[in-house]
C-alpha cells in the first residue's frame, strides 16, 4: 500500500526533513555547548576553591623569616 503524493507534497515533504534536521542538529549544538559552559565553570570552581584554601595555609603558616649571613671575606 504505497501512497503516491504529488511532486508538490514530495518537494514539501523534503523541505520539511531538511529544516527538521536543521533544527536537531542546531539543538545538539546548543547541549554540547552548554555541556562544555558546565565543566568550564565545574573546573573554574575547583580550582578557586584550591586557590582559596592554599592562601588560607599560606596565611596561617607564613614562609620563615630570612636569616641572616655573615659576610664572606
Amino acid at each position: 500500500m504505497s501512497e503516491t503524493h504529488s511532486k508538490s507534497r514530495q518537494q514539501a515533504e523534503k523541505a520539511f526533513g531538511a529544516t527538521q534536521t536543521q533544527f536537531f542538529a542546531r539543538g545538539h549544538a546548543v547541549d554540547e555547548l552548554n555541556s562544555i559552559a558546565q565543566a568550564r565553570d565545574e573546573k573554574t570552581q575547583r580550582l578557586r576553591e584550591a586557590r582559596l584554601a592554599k592562601e588560607l595555609q599560606d596565611s596561617l603558616n607564613p614562609p620563615p623569616a630570612p636569616t641572616k649571613r655573615g659576610k664572606k671575606s
